[in-house]
């Protein structure tokens, strides 16, 4: 499927953060772009501004005619009715990730994979590349205020997007220079175990063209495994022994400073407004990128400097009496450690409340023990009910959020279950005071409880 040969395509999910992205690329490229939602959120009125045709719920009808191919986000099921509707009228139905394949096919593609860190490593590079004046595309599984939202088009060859692991999603791109932030044992609903999980991004490197290039973090152990089994050029990133090293890092209340260093010679200083080891390491592989790509390291440093982030990373919502409230998108035991450590160095005193919502139950089951270990940081750990995503019923019945706050308290942790949101408000209402530190972390919709004791504010 050549997608951009096409004229007329309509989305199943057209409101996701991925496939809102490849709608306004094509959008811009002067398709008729349509699409459906269970909800009517910020990105679809985005897309209706920018000329969509977009329908709320998903219904046979919504399907124009004269539509090409239908694209499906990887949220809905095979039983959803437009796909039906799809099917019985004989249009081909693609999945979001083919869809992004086939729009870097004809273009530079820039695929961004991991475990962790691919939203902030991939918004680091089209930012970089678009302060070069490179003009580059984007789809990114966030949103990033400085380049005005999850996705962009420019005239430039490169398209940087996240790449997927998630049943294999990944491996329906076709890029030519392919990052890897690290492996680990993750979406355990889906691949079997850890060495199942190495074999598919073995697979995905693999993809890479004869002309292009891997740029891998060393301190991935699982990732320089799948390395040693690489037949493709490949760099690696990282704090000891790698091609471009980050040294001389030093962190400070308001980001991190470090020098890159490629063979052993110094190519920039760098000062990012982003916290935590996690974010040097981004940044590096960030600057890897680029400078492999011919970007000077001037520029490359300045890029990196100017970068404010990515909502939901860490993000600072405001301060509730005197307390700083964060927000943050980690939903793995790593993840959370990694940002844990982050706001210390942000705020070395204070007592932290970290307001955690499991996301999955398969997820919250296989990590019972790592989700408690990684709250060490934490003063006290507030947990409310699971968010449930992709799960069956018996996935369900196998786990609650009590059986974490128990795993909590066993490592001495103090913690609370309280099932509702609006509970959660009201005893952070009662419990916080000036000088603390309320961080609101997980996947599904757990912001929600920062946006409404922000609003609780006097």
């Amino acid at each position: 499927m050549e997608i951009e040969k096409l004229q007329r395509v309509h989305f199943v999910g057209i409101g996701g953060i991925g496939t809102s992205g490849v709608a306004r690329i094509l959008i811009s490229a002067g398709k008729e772009v349509s699409g459906s939602d269970a909800e009517e959120g910020a990105l679809l009125k985005e897309l209706q501004a920018l000329g969509a045709r977009t329908f709320v719920g998903h219904r046979p009808e919504n399907l124009p005619e004269g539509v090409e191919v239908v694209v499906a986000s990887s949220a809905v099921p095979d039983d959803n009715p437009e796909i039906l509707a799809a099917r019985q009228r004989k249009i081909p139905v693609a999945t979001y990730s083919e869809a992004l394949g086939s729009l870097m096919e004809q273009r530079f593609g820039i695929a961004v994979a991991g475990t962790h860190g691919k939203t902030t490593t991939s918004a680091l590079i089209a930012w970089i590349l678009k302060q070069a004046k490179k003009e580059p595309s984007f789809v990114i599984g966030g949103e990033v205020p400085l380049l005005g939202g999850n996705s962009g088009t420019g005239k430039g060859k490169y398209l940087v997007a996240e790449a997927c692991e998630y049943r294999r999603n990944f491996l329906s791109l076709r890029p030519k220079v392919a990052v890897v932030t690290n492996i680990e044992e993750d979406h355990l609903d889906y691949y079997r175990d850890l060495a199942e999980i190495e074999s598919a991004f073995l697979e995905f490197l693999d993809l890479l063209p004869d002309a292009g290039f891997a740029v891998l973090c060393r301190e991935s152990r699982s990732l320089m495994e799948v390395a040693n089994r690489l037949d493709k050029t490949f760099f690696t990133y990282g704090l000891k022994d790698a091609d471009y090293q980050a040294e001389k890092i030093k962190f400070e209340e308001d980001g991190s400073r470090f020098e890159v260093f490629f063979g052993g010679k110094s190519l920039a200083p760098v000062f990012v407004r982003l916290p935590g080891q996690h974010n040097v390491l981004n940044s590096t592989a960030a600057f890897a990128v680029c400078h492999l790509l011919g970007l000077k390291p001037k520029t490359i440093a300045a890029g990196l400097g100017s970068f404010t982030g990515v909502r939901r990373r860490l993000e600072f919502k405001g301060k509730y009496r005197g307390a700083v409230v964060l927000d943050d998108y980690g939903h793995h035991p790593s993840e959370i450690t990694a940002t844990l450590s982050a706001v210390r160095q942000l705020y070395p005193k204070g007592k932290i409340f970290a307001v955690f919502q499991p996301h999955q139950y398969s997820r919250t089951r296989f990590f019972l023990g790592d989700f408690a270990r990684s709250f060490v940081l934490a003063n006290e750990v507030i947990v409310p009910e699971i968010f449930f995503v992709r799960d069956s019923e018996e996935s369900r019945r196998s786990v609650s959020s009590k059986d974490l706050v128990q795993e909590l308290a066993a490592v001495g942790k103090r913690a609370h279950f309280l099932p509702l949101f609006k509970d959660v408000v009201a005893y952070l209402k009662e419990s916080v005071v000036e000088g603390d530190i309320v961080l609101t972390i997980g996947a599904g919709p757990v912001y929600q409880v920062a946006d409404s004791l922000l609003r609780g504010e006097k």
